[in-house]
């Protein structure tokens, strides 16, 4: 893992590949620098672009503080824990910070809701609870998890990793979500829809769940990065998951993949 204050392009061992969003435009960046390969994110004039929700004041003043003094991040907008908060960006965001332990709303259903009128940003949390209660959010389409215990370069990690399209987790939440896909069994009808894929299609999710970005995966079956994202629109409709990440956890529940171990703490 890069310490704090060091430099370069080495990955948190917090983040976990999953390659980013079909839906993520092309060209929209990473903040560190551009890259060549095909269909890679490039390099958005002045920075990451984050939205901050939190409903207590005195956290979204804060988060802004400490986010307006990095390079290649800047502060879009700030708002309360609502949907109809995402107005407040002066900009199209393309990462939301969200302090979930402030929220009003009773559950993670405004979660959804926001990810849905964010329009392809992505979301982080912030909370002090444990992962046991927070896990839920990953089904939510909740993109990062960041621990209030942890350090302040850890949440800028995560706003640079999880806008390029991984997603940010803390190990123990990370095991605690394979478990519950190794545990889950297939009698829920998912069998038919696994069916409809094709050789080609299941190669690809075999490779996602792999951790493969989209660039990977056509270098290794000799087909385009376009092809590539064809497949997982095809994908993603038979199989009735929404994004990448939640892909992943269906490769893993109904056998189409293999997990990652987890090293212990």
């Amino acid at each position: 893992m890069r310490k704090q204050g060091e430099t370069g392009t080495e990955r948190s061992s917090e983040s976990f590949p999953t390659g980013g969003e079909l839906t993520r435009p092309s060209g929209q960046s990473n903040s560190r620098g551009k890259r060549s390969k095909r269909g890679a994110p490039t390099r958005r004039p002045g920075g990451i672009r984050v939205l901050v929700m939190s409903d207590h004041a005195l956290t979204r003043e804060a988060l802004c503080l400490l986010i307006r003094g990095q390079p290649g991040i800047r502060i879009v907008g700030e708002a309360q824990n609502d949907p109809n908060g995402l107005a407040a960006a002066r900009e199209k965001p393309d990462v939301i910070l969200i302090d979930l332990d402030s929220s009003r709303h009773d559950g993670f259903d405004f979660l959804s809701k926001i990810s849905k009128k964010a329009r392809g940003a992505r979301l982080i949390v912030l909370t002090g609870a444990p992962p046991s209660e927070v896990y839920p959010v990953i089904r939510l389409g909740v993109m990062g998890v960041v621990s209030k215990e942890k350090p302040a370069s850890f949440l800028l990690q995560a706003i640079e990793q999880v806008n390029f399209g991984e997603v940010w987790l803390d190990r123990s939440l990370m095991s605690l979500a394979l478990r519950e896909a190794l545990s889950t069994n297939n009698a829920d009808g998912t069998g038919q829809q696994i069916a409809k894929l094709t050789k080609r299609e299941r190669e690809v999710v075999a490779l996602v769940g792999a951790g493969r970005k989209n660039e990977q995966i056509a270098e290794h079956l000799s087909i385009t990065v376009t092809t590539v994202r064809h497949h997982l629109t095809s994908i993603f409709d038979k199989l009735g998951v929404q994004g990448r990440f939640n892909l992943v956890f269906f490769a893993y529940e109904n056998g189409l993949a293999s997990p990652p171990r987890i090293a212990p703490r």
